[in-house]
């Protein structure tokens, strides 16, 4: 992904697609606590896949991915 200074738009690279998407697709499947979001509900992803049409065979790079996207997220929430 790459900001666009020019239209401030967030690009998205192909190989990212369908990470992001799925990404996307779990907004609301952050698990919480006293101290705020802890991770994602790891229990819902694979149907999640399933419902975006992610292949079998991409799942584990794809959740590998999505842990990346989590850890950032998660350190972007406790910066606030």
């Amino acid at each position: 992904m790459w900001l666009d200074p020019a239209t401030n738009s967030i690009a998205i690279w192909p190989d990212n697609w369908n990470v992001v998407g799925l990404f996307s697709a779990l907004s609301t499947q952050w698990r919480t606590g006293f101290s705020g979001a802890t991770g994602l509900d790891y229990g819902v992803v694979p149907a999640v896949m399933r419902l975006r049409g992610i292949e079998r065979r991409l799942w584990a790079e794809t959740f590998d991915d999505l842990r990346v996207l989590e850890a950032e997220a998660l350190s972007a929430m406790r910066e606030k």
